[in-house]
């Protein structure tokens, strides 16, 4: 199992050189990758590629672009563009995004997502292998039939054969469908003790072509906070679950909604939704239980860390995103520091 970085967004400031701080030290740390994030806010492709120029072992990852954002062919053009920068660092993570961002900041129906996500990656893997690319769906046709166009191929090389796609699933068809057709997952909200009902949908993907988890990534974004007092170092990361379970959509769809449901907490995740949707934010975040936190979360000292590590890596985790919560960028730091001392204390890594 290896280390990774979740650096999320750009929100203003000096918050990217923070970024890069972080990066930085994680490449030091020997970290595997670093993956940013979009919403409706910074973008990952412009964020990474910066990143990837004052880097040079880390991988860079997007995590992810949105499907709904970009054509399969912006997404193969910037993801070659990426892997030759970054000389062959770059990973692929897509995502539908959710109903809100999709329609109302793309303006790109939220409609048969699963199938939207087959065929984007169709088209994306076939541009990066460098094949005059046509293809007939029912949401992409190349090139269109009643006008001018023909069928084109990428002219930039990536650096290598193939560029590896993650896809960011919630839903038990999702995780089937990432199984399938992706080389990676990436997974939020993850607790060790769900981990393997998670992986038995992921499994039966894989069994669809005929392979099985043997080199697939399992990626586990996990909130990270040292501290003595475990309680007080769950707090930082309740915004965040308050957030996912009660803000990341509306009353009749929210994935992580959902998936807190299936993770045992059909109570509390209703009343977290509630309070948060009548705009009740802290009210929202006591709410969220302490087992909840813990269990997606790196929480403690050395020696508690290396037990979840322990936990992660058992349940079938090959990577551990951690996102530090710490207040300032020094701490930050301190603390990625501290959960790589636990992975090594752990024996777990590689």
């Amino acid at each position: 199992m290896r280390l990774g970085l979740n650096i999320g967004f750009v929100f203003g400031g000096d918050d990217h050189l923070d970024h890069l701080r972080l990066v930085k030290e994680a490449e030091a740390l020997g970290f595997s990758v670093t993956w940013a994030a979009e919403a409706y806010g910074s973008d990952a492709a412009t964020l990474l590629s910066w990143i990837a120029a004052q880097t040079t072992t880390i991988d860079v990852g997007a995590a992810v672009f949105q499907i709904p954002a970009r054509t399969p062919a912006m997404t193969a053009m910037t993801a070659a563009t990426l892997d030759r920068l970054s000389n062959g660092r770059f990973r692929l993570g897509l995502g539908v995004s959710g109903p809100q961002v999709s329609e109302g900041w793309h303006g790109v129906r939220f409609s048969q997502p699963l199938l939207r996500t087959r065929e984007y990656v169709d088209i994306v893997n076939a541009a990066l292998r460098r094949e005059t690319v046509a293809y007939q769906g029912k949401y992409f046709t190349l090139p269109l039939p009643d006008g001018p166009g023909k069928a084109l191929k990428l002219t930039v090389r990536p650096i290598r054969d193939h560029v590896p796609v993650y896809l960011a699933a919630v839903g038990p068809k999702n995780l089937e469908l990432a199984g399938e057709i992706a080389d990676g997952w990436l997974g939020i909200l993850n607790d060790p003790g769900f981990l393997g009902e998670q992986l038995t949908h992921i499994t039966t993907g894989r069994a669809v072509r005929q392979q099985d988890l043997d080199g697939f990534d399992v990626v586990v974004t996990t909130p990270l906070m040292t501290g003595d007092d475990v309680h007080a170092a769950a707090d930082p990361v309740r915004g965040y679950a308050a957030l996912y379970i009660g803000g990341m959509g509306s009353r009749e769809k929210n994935f992580y909604n959902d998936l807190a449901v299936r993770m045992g907490y059909a109570d509390e995740a209703k009343e977290i939704q509630d309070l948060y949707l009548d705009k009740k934010h802290r009210e929202a975040m006591a709410a969220v239980p302490f087992g909840l936190l813990d269990g997606i979360s790196l929480l403690g000292g050395k020696e508690r860390m290396a037990e979840k590590l322990t936990a992660y890596a058992e349940a079938g985790a090959t990577t551990v995103a951690l996102t530090p919560f710490a207040s300032t960028v020094e701490q930050r730091i301190a603390d990625l520091r501290v959960a790589a001392e636990a992975l090594e204390l752990s024996g777990v890594g590689h």
